[in-house]
């Protein structure tokens, strides 16, 4: 059977991306960057605070790390449960140890369901940034864009109302959009994403608004990825991100400052027997004199006071 004659017409068929949301370019020929005092790599340490539901819908897939055995799935939802009671206090007690300034990604149902955990996170001035509703509201292809808009607007007007900050930042549950996720963003005043994984770097990504600036934050280092999902011990964990680290560190000597996300989760490195792993990680990286270890708005205001540094982006 022959495809059709307008089978290889596309109006954005082009040498680079198929899509005009950024621009095509090359990490390598992009100019330097400089954090401030002189510092080569900007560390941005990533807590997810989570709310997995009991009874979750599973729409339009089951979200990775969810609920799954037969309801009610008490193992696992209250394994989440233990993170937001007991796990995420270890954290903040390793972050206060050694010197580290997190962000805190937080479902808006985290306000209604651990009214004094948002509270307590809110007091330490670090920054917070939406996580979607809860672990269940995912964003996808297909889904009628004024039920996602109103699942954006509760989301940012819960954690805006409770926390008393402006959140500025969005990360999607399972880092799962719709086509429309990053124009109804921009609506809400969101500044920067960090769902797509496509760079090291800061990059402009265009919407209907106006641009919203894309942080990656690396699936690749998550804890959860490479301990829940690759089944790799904790301890390979440790040295995956000190070699992600190291590369980057070098890296950084020749062609400007880089930048370094690494995502956590209280329900699983907050364990008795992984929280040493996690301290081991964060005295790597608060050990290095050439580290700018900030929250994830703080690099990006720096980096976008460079101008011309972060109008392009690679595929």
């Amino acid at each position: 059977m022959s495809l059709p004659d307008d089978y290889l017409d596309y109006p954005w068929r082009q040498y680079g991306n198929d899509h005009n949301r950024y621009d095509w370019s090359m990490l390598t020929d992009r100019p330097p960057v400089q954090w401030p005092n002189g510092k080569r790599l900007a560390v941005w340490v990533n807590v997810s605070v989570e709310f997995y539901p009991l009874n979750q819908r599973g729409i339009p897939f089951k979200v990775p790390n969810g609920m799954t055995m037969p309801y009610p799935d008490l193992r696992h939802y209250s394994l989440r449960d233990y993170g937001n009671r007991v796990g995420i206090y270890r954290f903040l007690k390793a972050f206060d140890r050694y010197n580290i300034t997190p962000t805190f990604a937080l479902n808006g149902q985290i306000a209604e369901r651990y009214p004094s955990l948002l509270s307590r996170l809110a007091d330490t001035g670090a920054e917070l940034l939406a996580h979607g509703w809860n672990m269940d509201h995912l964003h996808y292809g297909g889904q009628d864009k004024a039920e996602e808009a109103e699942q954006i607007k509760r989301t940012l007007d819960t954690l805006r109302k409770h926390s008393s900050q402006s959140i500025e930042g969005w990360l999607s549950p399972a880092k799962n959009q719709s086509e429309n996720t990053p124009d109804l963003l921009t609506a809400e005043g969101v500044r920067y994403c960090c769902d797509w994984v496509n760079d090291d770097m800061p990059y402009p990504f265009r919407t209907e608004q106006g641009d919203l600036m894309m942080m990656p934050l690396p699936t690749e280092l998550e804890d959860q990825f490479i301990i829940g999902n690759n089944l790799h011990s904790e301890d390979s964990w440790v040295q995956q991100v000190k070699d992600a680290f190291d590369f980057l560190m070098e890296e950084s000597a020749t062609q400007g400052g880089r930048m370094l996300g690494l995502n956590i989760h209280p329900w699983m490195m907050g364990q008795p027997h992984r929280i040493g792993c996690l301290e081991e990680v964060l005295e790597y990286i608060s050990g290095h004199e050439a580290v700018w270890q900030a929250g994830s708005g703080e690099i990006l205001t720096a980096f976008q006071a460079q101008q011309g540094s972060g109008r392009e982006a690679s595929s």
